[in-house]
């Protein structure tokens, strides 16, 4: 894939791209979650290249995205847009990952034009009846706690909580290591607490299909992501023998969940 830069005012945003020539081929944009970076979805590239044309990107303040000024997933909600448009690419696929969903859902809102299809990969709702005061009180300490955690610790704890692979657990390890702990500790600050100022209650035009891992127990996604199907009737389909970083754990699924989804847009 081809590394690309997009200069904007608050900083610089890298993203990958391999473009697809072949008559009708979907672009799918896949957006990772916290403290992680592009290299999330390896498997995912590798499957759907030939198909079709591929973005990822390291989230402003993730990755090489960084320094990065006034993170707000509006403002990467933007910077998403800027990247297509340069790209010159009229309709996008979304896949959004844990963290990765909310400017996903951020950019349908705003664009419902330039979006075919969002893919909700082990994340969760904006709207602002799906989140109780003690679950907005425990989304705020978050970050606080991590503190208390040895850097070895923290990292090893966060490898283990999201996956059931050993791929999974190298993988998140491999993108935390060019992290400090006070980088990783400031990614969830911010992004826990972007989430709460900007939440609210969106509806979208596209087709949607929410994915989660059967062994995730991050916070209670599960349990966000039954209420969000309950609530809207998007299906929800659980992914086998993984955790919340299920692309990883089970890609095999993931990558056909994606396939089917796209086939019948």
């Amino acid at each position: 894939m081809e590394k690309k830069e997009l200069k904007t005012e608050r900083g610089s945003v890298f993203y990958w791209i391999e473009k697809n020539a072949a008559p009708g081929a979907k672009c799918i944009v896949f957006t990772h979650g916290l403290t992680a970076n592009h290299s999330m979805f390896e498997k995912q590239v590798e499957y759907f290249r030939s198909a079709c044309t591929l973005i990822t990107w390291d989230v402003p303040l993730h990755g090489i995205s960084r320094p990065y000024r006034d993170f707000s997933y509006g403002h990467c909600a933007q910077d998403l847009n800027e990247i297509l448009e340069r790209e010159e690419i009229g309709k996008a696929v979304l896949v959004g990952m844990s963290m990765g969903g909310y400017p996903s859902q951020e950019f349908a809102c705003r664009y419902p034009e330039k979006t075919e299809g969002f893919i909700a990969l082990d994340t969760t709702p904006f709207g602002t009846g799906y989140y109780s005061k003690s679950d907005i009180w425990w989304l705020k300490q978050a970050a606080p706690m991590a503190k208390w955690f040895p850097e070895g610790l923290l990292r090893s704890s966060m490898a283990k909580s999201v996956s059931r692979t050993a791929y999974s657990r190298n993988k998140i390890l491999e993108m935390l290591r060019p992290l400090t702990k006070a980088q990783i500790i400031e990614q969830m600050d911010i992004a826990y607490g972007k989430f709460l100022d900007e939440n609210k209650d969106m509806r979208f035009s596209c087709p949607v299909l929410i994915l989660a891992g059967e062994y995730d127990t991050t916070g209670k996604v599960k349990a966000y992501c039954r209420a969000w199907a309950e609530k809207t009737g998007y299906p929800l389909h659980m992914i086998a023998d993984a955790a919340l970083f299920s692309n990883g754990d089970n890609a095999g699924q993931v990558n056909a969940e994606i396939e089917g989804f796209i086939k019948q847009l």
